[in-house]
Parts: C-alpha cells; structure tokens; sequence
C-alpha cells in the first residue's frame, strides 16, 4: 500500500468513517505536537477493512531538517514483543512447546532462580511460558526504577539497545539476579520477551534474525522489517529524539550513523527491531484476519483469538495486578493477552515503543492504527490516548 499525505474522503465514506473528524484529528497532531516541536516528526497510517482511509507523513526525519519520507524506518522497539509472540506460538502449533512448558525446559540456566533482594527464598511456582508472553514472570526492566533488583538490572545493562552480548550471554547473565516475585503473583512489564526470544532461537536453531525472516516477514512481503539496518537502506533510517532536562529535544541515535548498524548485539525479542509504517501494516493485518495475509497463513484464527483474549491470573486487570512504574498502556480496564495489551471491553488490543511508536486493532470495528515517531520516552505525551479517542469518535457504524 502506498503511502499518500491526508485523508481519503471517499474511502472513508465507503467504510463508514467520518472524513472531518479525522481531518480534525490530523490537525490537532499537527498543531499540538508538529508546530509546538514537541515531536519532530510522524506518520499515521489508519485502515478500515484493511483499506487505507488516512496516510499522513509530516516533520523532520533529520536534526539537519530533511523531511519525512513516506518510506522511513523506524526503531519500533517493543512493537518487537508481538512478533517474538506471535513466532513463539507458531512453535506451540508445531507442537514444539507448549504455553504451560517450564521455562527451565528450554532455558536450564534458570533453575536455581531465587525471589526477592536476599536471593534465597524459592519461587513458589515454576516459571511457565505463559509467565513470559504475559510479564508474569517475575522479571524485571532496569528502567522501572524502582527496586534494588531493578538497580542491578541497570548495572549490567540488561535492557540496553545495543548489548554486546551473545543470546547464551544474555540468559546467563540474567540468571545471576532474583526475581521480583514468585511467577503468576503479579504483572510487571519485563524482558520477559527478551528470554522468549532465546526460548524461540533453541527450538527453532536458529538466531531471532533468521526465524523472522523465514517464518514472518518474508512470508508476510515485510521487506524493511530487521534487526540490522543494512547499510543501503541507511537514508531511509530517521534520526530519534529524547527529551532533555529543560523539556527541549536532543538527538538520541543519529540515523545515518545509527547504532542499529551495527551487528554483533544482541537480537532483543522485546526491542530490537526497525520496520516501516507499511512493513508494521501488513503485519497487523495478518492479525486482524485471524493469522492470515494473502494466502499465507502463519497462526489458525482460534491462536490469534487466544493472543488477543486477556489472560491474566484470574481474569484481573493491569491495575489490580501491576507493579509496574512503566509499561506501554494504561491500567485500568485493560487485561493482557499473548503479546500486547487489551481492552477489556472494548476488546481493541495494542502496545508501543518506548521511542512513541504505536499500533492498535479494533476487531470489532475492523480498524488499524500505526503511528510512527522517536521520541524517547513515550511516557511524555498522551498522544495514544488521543489518537484512538479521535479514531474511535470518527467510526459511523460498526
């Protein structure tokens, strides 16, 4: 699909969306956060029965102020954890594993873990797989900042972008540090993804490069999705942005000189990804349809259904189960599935990265949402919030 700049008033009259309201809505985004400087750039692609209503590419993809192509790549980050899932549970149909398989099955190096800053009280229940697609594992992120256990996290720099660690390396270093909690207890968002994605590597024997390549993203026609950003594709690549301490933008990772280069890191199943705003589409409409994409199937519609279903400990909610300082959504209302968040009643399901990339599918009204930018963190602005308000408001009849 190609990339265009605006609304498609006729698609959206065909699909039953309100044109002005989502003018409305890309008007507000330009004002708020282009004009303002608060972003440096984005690009919004909506779909309603996988037909493209609105494609919008404004701003900067440099410091030195070249504009936003409409195919740039972006680094999505923990976009990354639905497609580390949704590898893993083509694994669990192959019969390879399965949701309730200890993780120490495939990961021995975590036998002897321990819970809690003293390191020495056992967990009460085994690490399952499950425990790591729905952050109930008991891990951490050294960037929730809120624990002894997170501190250490930060001095080995387990969460880092670009480790100069081998998956074997990883998954040892790991096993030195005690859980936050005994499996299954609570939620915490974690590198939870990141073990899933070595999980993926040993059964498959093959590192996470080659297996999403293979399995997902050549079959899926994703042809800008990688964890390398090889060097002919590096014009395309965006500068990414943080927020300094006087609230002003300073450059984070410089495209063209990016650390997303580099080879020899490791390949983070939870964040290490660069995709397009067209590659992440086709992605999340194989997800839409059930598992399928133009004749290639990859999961059975009742695994996707699963995926996107909350499966929290007792039905809960992220706000009665969440330890959580920093995670990818809100809280209240909102259950976790096999990979992403999900509204509980509104059923869309969703989630980000820490760069503010973001996606969202509503099944119900058959919609698709990809906004792309880099700003770190994504914490700063209510922009998600905003976006699906105004989508949600624009849809005429479900």
């Amino acid at each position: 699909m190609g990339m265009t700049d605006g609304v498609d008033r006729a698609a959206c009259q065909a699909a039953g969306m309100d044109a002005n309201r989502l003018e409305a809505l890309v008007g507000f985004l330009d004002r708020t956060y282009l004009a303002t400087g608060k972003l440096p750039h984005m690009q919004l692609l909506l779909s309603r029965d996988e037909r493209p209503l609105v494609a919008v590419t404004r701003g900067a993809a440099r410091a030195t102020g070249e504009p936003l192509r409409d195919d740039a790549l972006f680094r999505i980050a923990s976009m990354t954890k639905p497609v580390t899932s949704v590898a893993f549970m083509m694994l669990v149909e192959s019969g390879r594993v399965a949701l309730d398989t200890p993780v120490t099955d495939v990961i021995p190096e975590f036998a002897d873990l321990r819970v809690g800053q003293a390191n020495r009280a056992r967990p009460k229940r085994a690490m399952l797989m499950i425990d790591l697609l729905r952050h109930t594992s008991g891990l951490t992120y050294g960037l929730q900042r809120q624990t002894p256990i997170d501190a250490r996290y930060r001095k080995l720099g387990l969460d880092e972008f670009q480790q100069k660690r081998t998956s074997d390396q990883f998954v040892a270093d790991l096993s030195t540090l005690p859980l936050e909690f005994s499996p299954g207890d609570r939620w915490n968002y974690s590198v939870s993804t990141d073990v899933l994605g070595v999980v993926v590597e040993r059964l498959s024997g093959m590192d996470l490069e080659t297996v999403f390549r293979t399995r997902i993203f050549d079959p899926l026609a994703m042809v800008d999705t990688t964890f390398v950003l090889p060097d002919d594709k590096a014009d395309r690549m965006t500068d990414a942005w943080r927020l300094d301490e006087a609230g002003g933008l300073a450059i984070a990772d410089i495209g063209a000189r990016s650390g997303w280069r580099r080879t020899g890191r490791f390949l983070s199943g939870g964040g290490g990804l660069v995709s397009s705003a067209a590659d992440y589409h086709r992605f999340a409409r194989m997800l839409l349809r059930g598992g399928e994409l133009d004749g290639v199937r990859l999961l059975a519609a009742e695994t996707v259904e699963q995926m996107r279903s909350n499966q929290l400990p007792g039905g809960g909610d992220l706000s009665t189960m969440s330890s959580a300082m920093f995670s990818e959504a809100d809280y209240q209302d909102v259950g976790f599935g096999l990979g992403f968040a999900m509204g509980m009643e509104s059923q869309e399901y969703y989630w980000g990265g820490v760069f503010s990339t973001y996606f969202w599918i509503d099944p119900l009204a058959r919609l698709i949402g990809i906004f792309m930018t880099q700003h770190l963190p994504s914490s700063t602005y209510p922009v998600r919030a905003e976006l699906r308000v105004g989508v949600a408001g624009a849809v005429l009849r479900r």
